[in-house]
C-alpha cells in the first residue's frame, strides 16, 4: 500500500511540474547583428506570453545615383519598439523544449523609426529622409548554449516618410516591409 501511495504522489508531482504556466522572462539584455546591421535590444515582461522589446542600433542601406547603379552605402540610427506574443510557449514546455530567454515563436507590431541625427556613407551630400514604419511580424528565436541565439522573422506594413525641404516624395504612403535574419549574445 505505501508503494502505491507514494507512486501516486510522485506522479501527482510530476503532473503539476508540467500542468505549469511557461511565461517571458522578466528582462532579457544583448546585442544582435544581422546582414544590415548591429542592434542592442532589451525585452521586459508585460504579461505570461507578452514581451515589449526596445532597441538602439544602426541599419544599413545603399545609396543609388541616377536611379539606376548603386554607388555606396550608409549606415543610420534605428529606434525600434516591439510588442511581442509568444504563442508557443507552453506547447515547448510539454514538448521538453527550452524556452529561456523567450525562445519560441511570436507575433508582434514592430515600429521603427530612422531618424536625421547622423549618416555614416562613402558618399557626401547624402540626403537622408526620417521615416517611421509600422510592421505586423512573425519570427521566431532559438537559443543555442546559455548566451548565444538566432531569430528570423518576416512582416509587411506601412511606412511614413517625412518631408524635408527641397525634397519630393512622388507616391508617399509605401509598403515596409520586415526580413531579418540576426544572430546575437544574451547577457
Amino acid at each position: 500500500m505505501k508503494k502505491i501511495l507514494f507512486s501516486l504522489f510522485i506522479c501527482a508531482l510530476t503532473l503539476n511540474a508540467i500542468s505549469q504556466n511557461a511565461t517571458v522572462e522578466k528582462s532579457t539584455f544583448g546585442i544582435q547583428t544581422g546582414f544590415l546591421g548591429i542592434w542592442v535590444h532589451n525585452e521586459s515582461k508585460l504579461s505570461k506570453l507578452i514581451s515589449l522589446r526596445s532597441e538602439i542600433g544602426l541599419d544599413t542601406g545603399v545609396t543609388i545615383k541616377d536611379g539606376n547603379n548603386i554607388s555606396g552605402y550608409l549606415l543610420t540610427p534605428v529606434l525600434t519598439l516591439e510588442p511581442r506574443w509568444y504563442y508557443n510557449l507552453n506547447k515547448r514546455v510539454s514538448k521538453s523544449k527550452r524556452i529561456d530567454g523567450n525562445s519560441g515563436n511570436f507575433i508582434s507590431i514592430k515600429t521603427t523609426y530612422h531618424p536625421d541625427w547622423f549618416v555614416i556613407s562613402n558618399e557626401s551630400d547624402l540626403n537622408f529622409i526620417t521615416d517611421i514604419s509600422i510592421v505586423p511580424t512573425w519570427g521566431i528565436r532559438r537559443n543555442i548554449g546559455n548566451h548565444f541565439a538566432y531569430e528570423t522573422g518576416i512582416g509587411v506594413g506601412y511606412v511614413h516618410y517625412f518631408k524635408k525641404d527641397n525634397v519630393v516624395l512622388i507616391n508617399e504612403p509605401d509598403v515596409a516591409v520586415n526580413l531579418h535574419l540576426r544572430a546575437g549574445y544574451r547577457f
